[in-house]
């Protein structure tokens, strides 16, 4: 006998799904900060990414407020409590540069942003209107957060290597756009299935060309060594003048590369002998 599950079950269904994806998401960090820890210094590591995430995390909780969305609350709860660990964390162990950039964007978004949104929705906006405005922040807000991987995709095609987009991600990020849109869909909350279309169709460009360039590292390796090369020879040709005549004459970096190239083709000692 067939079971047929009406609107409100898939919506549920599809919501617990989202709230577990996207919980595995907001722990994916957590090896970068195990490093930062590790190292006891965040120097070379971004906080714009949980700064922008956890503005995300508390826009969609108060819509989730707004709208009386038990699985929207949840998520983003946790989310919150979560992203702010992070960058707490981080700013133990920033250098001082990155503590003030770090703080100036949180006074910015988490503060200056989100309370100006608090502010012309609470007090300038009433009724369902609220719902609708709070709505179309968060897409626009949404839309932006699914087009921040593009420049790793321009990475990606430039160097014709994958290696900087890991597949587990850009896979956990298609599964939780993809539930979420279903959710909406579902509840016919347009303004959380509408964003999430886009971040399916990101999710999916990001995994297409991750097959495309998964086994193609050379060009990347390649740009590395010859930049190392070409460092080297610039390093040798600083010091490497005639003094003869008191004619200072600077030595060819193409030469010295050629020099530097033949010499790592050449075979070993130990590789003639067993030759």
């Amino acid at each position: 006998m067939a079971v047929f599950l009406g609107p409100h079950q898939l919506a549920f269904i599809f919501g617990l799904l989202g709230n577990i994806v996207a919980f595995l998401v907001i722990l994916s960090p957590l090896p970068t900060f195990y490093m930062i820890y590790k190292k006891k210094s965040s120097e070379g590591y971004q906080s714009i990414p949980y700064v922008v995430t956890l503005c995300s995390s508390i826009l969609f909780l108060y819509y989730g407020f707004i709208k009386s969305a038990f699985l929207i609350i949840s998520i983003n709860s946790i989310g919150c409590a979560i992203e702010s660990a992070y960058i707490i964390f981080y700013l133990i162990y920033a250098p001082p540069k990155e503590k003030k950039f770090t703080v100036k964007l949180i006074l910015l978004l988490n503060v200056g942003a989100i309370g100006l949104v608090m502010f012309i929705t609470n007090c300038l906006i009433k009724g369902p209107k609220r719902i609708t405005a709070v709505g179309w922040t968060c897409v626009a807000y949404n839309i932006a957060t699914f087009a921040a991987p593009l420049s790793i995709v321009r990475r990606v095609i430039k160097t014709k290597s994958a290696e900087f987009m890991p597949i587990s991600l850009s896979l956990a990020l298609t599964l939780c756009a993809t539930t979420w849109f279903f959710y909406g869909l579902f509840v016919k909350d347009y303004f959380i299935a509408t964003p999430n279309v886009l971040g399916f169709i990101f999710g999916i460009a990001q995994m297409i060309l991750y097959f495309i360039y998964k086994n193609k590292k050379g060009d990347e390796t390649k740009t590395k060594q010859h930049d190392e090369f070409e460092g080297q020879c610039k390093e040798v040709s600083l010091g490497s003048v005639d003094w003869k005549d008191n004619v200072i004459e600077p030595v060819d970096t193409k030469e010295m590369m050629k020099v530097i190239i033949a010499d790592d083709q050449k075979p070993t000692e130990s590789n003639e002998n067993n030759v």
